[in-house]
């Protein structure tokens, strides 16, 4: 595997507080998170918190929730601090206006008087124009310097606007992902910088703060390729060196469609809700345009944050297979230790019926469900349909269809087989242990000239209510002999009385 060394590694991940942590963003969040783990590097934690109506602190608190869950700590930002703070946008006001005036000494910014109105009629004019440019005319661009001072000391409203240089070559650069890119210079309009309001515009505030926090690598999403020529820009404007960018390709659903709510879950909190694992989580998403070796599948986090590269991100916009995320998920539940299975599965058992005491003083009982259940797990929200018979006690709740197909179904003796195993299972002679029960059982297949399916699978609906169950006898076991007994007859009576 190919190894590049850089100096003084500095990323920054930089999410807007304005509603749930998405898939993408945590991506996002996972690729630099892995670049400075296998670089050396420092993972900076910024908010762009600069949508007052959208920005809150709630919003702030989901980031940190669902970085913290996915175990992606970094080294400065919320919560750590560090020497290059403030690491809230809206804290970071006078970075800006400091910016905004080494570009007006530099004679690299002009101020705009055009009203909303005046650029919607000039938008719409050149939009009629055959091959019309869309973007700002630059009029203003022609004011004398002493006439837009004094207007603007008469309290008129203004923005400032980039002065692109006349005759700029192409904006060219080295995108680690896409390669050599090149984009025109004379399509790039004289951007606003600074609203009338004063606040700054996002393509001005990201080039300030990530020059300030001396980030020397920016991973992103490649929604924000068409950003980069204008930081670019920005950058030379305030005679600085760009940073390396790499842009990360789409994630796509299974139909080919960007990935939206119409494919399901799209927000980290809800496939932590849904059960999955964020070992899982992180596994998958890591996959989701980068590869270890084009065949490695389950990846450890220690793994991915020591071999990642940005030399084996992929152009090719990911697919989100949410039936390959199952089948991984359920790879991680069956490696994890019972005592573990019983701490993350807590909200699902007692969605199933158990109690805040029951597991508390009976860990041991429920770290025998774990194996019942290891092997037909895709999610921890499945334990409440699988094992919520567990927590009947004495009464049972049958499947309708299970009665139907199982014991009312015509030519079966699923009466007499339920009858016969109750025997067995009443017997305090046989130790209520699953292989000396199912034994027991089983040697009724002969005494009956009985198949073990015809015998067993109503034995199952009469004691977990359904046809499909995890292990019977090792269920039994947990069970005590009293509830299973009750169970029998309470099925016996609805069923055949």
């Amino acid at each position: 595997m190919k190894t590049v060394t850089y100096p003084s590694i500095r990323v920054r991940f930089a999410p807007s507080p304005t509603g749930r942590f998405h898939i993408g963003s945590a991506r996002t969040a996972l690729y630099n998170w892995a670049f400075t783990k296998a670089s050396g590097g420092s993972l900076i934690l910024r908010i762009e918190d600069t949508d007052p109506e959208r920005s809150t602190e709630e919003n702030t608190q989901i980031i940190l929730r669902a970085m913290a869950w996915l175990g992606l700590d970094w080294d400065e930002g919320p919560e750590k601090g560090g020497d290059f703070g403030p690491y809230f946008q809206s804290q970071r006001t006078e970075s800006y206006r400091a910016a905004l005036d080494t570009l007006k000494e530099k004679g690299a910014v002009y101020p705009c008087f055009c009203t909303v109105e005046e650029l919607d009629e000039k938008r719409a004019a050149a939009e009629k124009s055959e091959g019309g440019f869309g973007g700002y005319d630059r009029s203003c661009r022609k004011i004398d310097p002493e006439e837009a001072t004094a207007r603007i000391a008469s309290g008129e409203a203004h923005v400032w606007r980039l002065a692109v240089p006349e005759n700029h070559a192409p904006i060219t650069f080295d995108d680690a992902v896409y390669g050599h890119l090149s984009f025109p210079a004379e399509v790039m309009d004289d951007m606003v910088l600074v609203r009338s309001d004063g606040s700054p515009t996002y393509n001005f505030a990201v080039v300030c703060d990530d020059l300030n926090m001396q980030i020397s690598h920016v991973i992103r999403g490649d929604d924000h390729l068409s950003n980069t020529p204008r930081q670019i820009l920005l950058y030379e404007a305030l005679g600085a060196t760009p940073p390396t960018f790499a842009h990360l390709s789409m994630i796509l659903g299974p139909d080919g469609k960007k990935l939206s709510k119409r494919h399901g879950a799209t927000s980290v909190e809800e496939y932590r809700d849904r059960g999955y694992l964020s070992d899982a989580l992180v596994n998958f998403i890591a996959l989701l345009g980068w590869s270890l070796d084009g065949e490695t599948t389950i990846i450890d986090r220690e793994t991915l944050g020591r071999a990642f590269s940005l030399e084996r991100i992929t152009k090719k916009d990911a697919v989100f297979d949410e039936v390959k995320l199952d089948w991984m998920n359920g790879v991680y539940i069956r490696e994890l230790a019972p005592r573990t299975w019983v701490e993350l599965a807590k909200p699902y058992l007692l969605e199933a019926g158990a109690t805040e005491n029951h597991l508390a003083e009976n860990l041991s009982w429920y770290e025998k469900l774990y194996p019942l259940v290891a092997e037909r797990l895709a999610r921890l929200d499945e334990i409440p349909e699988k094992l919520a018979y567990m927590f009947w006690g004495a009464k049972i709740v049958l499947d309708k269809e299970s009665v139907a197909k199982v014991l009312t179904k015509e030519g079966s003796r699923a009466e007499e087989a339920i009858r016969a195993c109750r025997a067995v299972l009443a017997d305090t002679a046989i130790p209520w242990e699953c292989e000396p029960l199912q034994l027991a059982c089983r040697s009724l297949t002969e005494t009956l000239d009985i198949k073990a399916k015809d015998l067993f699978q109503p034995l199952r609906v009469a004691i977990a209510g359904n046809m499909v169950s995890p292990p019977l006898f090792e269920s039994v076991e947990l069970l005590s002999r009293e509830e299973v007994l009750a169970r029998i007859d309470q099925a016996l009576e609805e069923v055949f009385a």
